[in-house]
């Protein structure tokens, strides 16, 4: 008993809104250095770790020369990429060109000062917070430095004097302005049942249960959206190698390519290290550690578990690379405004109306019975809905191709459609070598191959 009292007793309360802007200025100048030597570190390791893992599921090797395992080998490419020559095209807007990739790197380096590693502990006799700094507004500094950063890769395009970094820096404004939106709605939910819209007060908020078990469908809009703003497969359409040669930055190289780099895998960190901090509990202790051990969210402690978490999310990331193919931008964009949007929507509505009944002194077994019903109605009639519009295609379909020539016209095109052959006739499904190629010009469904072959149409 003694010893549990005093532990409570040595170990300060967690950091509040108003504990940050009173440190002395050395330690505030060690935080900012210390969180950007952790990102620049976090990058180098992401880096090797995204290669070995996806060469261990391709069945490669990986780096393994530079360093022991390879572990130097992502410093040996930003060494070469910071002595190659910096080749800057001759028509391009140069002031543009040389901003923008300080623009995508330097809102990244931002956004992470807000993030709560741990908990209030001592350095050199002060009590300080393992944080940057803290605002009440600071999940909304995220997304208006995501915003900022969209900025370098829209003005990388543009200045380019290209068609492949024009198109790239299109695609991207529209992706991030698609699935920023349905990202900031994913956030409403938390900001309703934390009370507040601090980092710190977010952690706080979940000292007995993660708002992934409470709010599962904004988590899951979150992870969804977090690949859309990270640019990375299954959503690199704004650099597809496969049509824009390397999209955005294709006309950049050397340290100006680097930053690019770089701000791509500052985002990443950043994405995990908000999802952990917002859905995850931030830097507290999982549920069987934190019951079992009393100091497992005190003291340097929770900067492990904070570092676990954000560790999880970035292999994910990695994961999907090594799995998942490049969607369809049409694709893209309807997963962001038909179903993100709607979805969280909805949500938004479900978590208010709950928590008025709630506050007004309702049973909870009632709201959560009425909530279930309520949602269930809406799959089902979102299911009808898209049965119906599905077959309504099909008809639609149908009657395009028979105004065209195709299956289900009775004569020639007479509707006015481009004539072309029925693709369920018995001639497309085996031809001779001596079967003419020439389309009919106007055919029937019930032409044959005896009369293709023997050349009347």
């Amino acid at each position: 008993m003694s010893t549990s009292v005093s532990s409570a007793l040595a170990a300060p309360p967690p950091p509040t809104l108003e504990d940050f802007g009173r440190d002395p200025w050395w330690l505030i100048g060690g935080k900012v250095v210390a969180i950007f030597a952790f990102l620049v570190v976090t990058v180098l390791m992401t880096m090797w770790i995204e290669r070995r893992v996806i060469g261990r599921m391709q069945l490669r090797v990986g780096p393994n020369r530079a360093g022991p395992f390879g572990l130097l080998q992502g410093l040996a490419d930003g060494i070469k990429l910071a002595l190659k020559e910096d080749i800057v095209p001759r028509q391009v807007d140069k002031v543009v060109f040389v901003l923008a990739p300080i623009m995508s790197a330097v809102p990244a380096f931002i956004s992470f000062v807000i993030i709560p590693f741990g908990p209030t502990v001592s350095v050199f006799g002060h009590h300080t917070a393992l944080q940057g700094t803290d605002l009440p507004v600071a999940v909304l500094l995220v997304l208006a430095m995501s915003s900022m950063g969209v900025y370098g890769i829209v003005l990388a395009g543009w200045s380019s004097m290209s068609p492949y970094s024009l198109l790239g820096g299109l695609r991207s404004s529209a992706q991030v302005i698609s699935y920023e939106i349905a990202m900031g709605l994913s956030f409403v939910a938390v900001f309703l049942f934390a009370g507040t819209m601090s980092t710190s007060g977010i952690v706080n908020a979940q000292s007995d249960r993660w708002f992934v078990l409470l709010l599962l469908p904004s988590f899951l809009v979150y992870v969804v959206t977090m690949m859309g703003e990270s640019n990375r497969i299954p959503f690199d359409l704004p650099e597809g190698e496969g049509e824009l040669v390397g999209g955005f930055h294709t006309e950049y190289s050397s340290l100006k390519f680097a930053m690019f780099f770089l701000a791509e895998y500052i985002n990443l960190t950043t994405l995990s290290a908000l999802a952990t901090t917002l859905f995850l509990g931030g830097w507290r202790a999982p549920a069987p550690i934190s019951t079992v051990w009393e100091g497992a969210n005190a003291g340097w402690w929770p900067v492990l578990w904070f570092l676990i978490k954000t560790g999880l999310f970035v292999f994910f990331f990695i994961w999907l690379r090594g799995s998942l193919p490049r969607v369809r931008y049409d694709q893209l964009m309807r997963l962001g405004w038909k179903v993100l949007m709607p979805v969280s929507l909805g949500w938004i509505l479900l978590v208010a109306t709950i928590r008025a009944l709630r506050n007004e002194g309702h049973d909870m077994q009632e709201i959560v019975l009425y909530s279930a019903i309520a949602v269930g109605v809406v799959l089902v009639a979102t299911l009808l809905w898209e049965t119906l519009r599905g077959r309504g295609g099909e008809e639609r379909e149908t009657a395009v191709q028979g105004a065209a020539g195709g299956p289900g016209e009775t004569g020639a095109a007479a509707a006015g459609g481009f004539p072309v052959p029925p693709m369920d006739a018995p001639h497309y499904h085996g031809r001779s070598a001596g079967t003419s190629r020439q389309a009919p010009a106007a055919t029937t469904s019930t032409t044959t191959r005896e009369e293709v072959g023997s050349g009347s149409h």
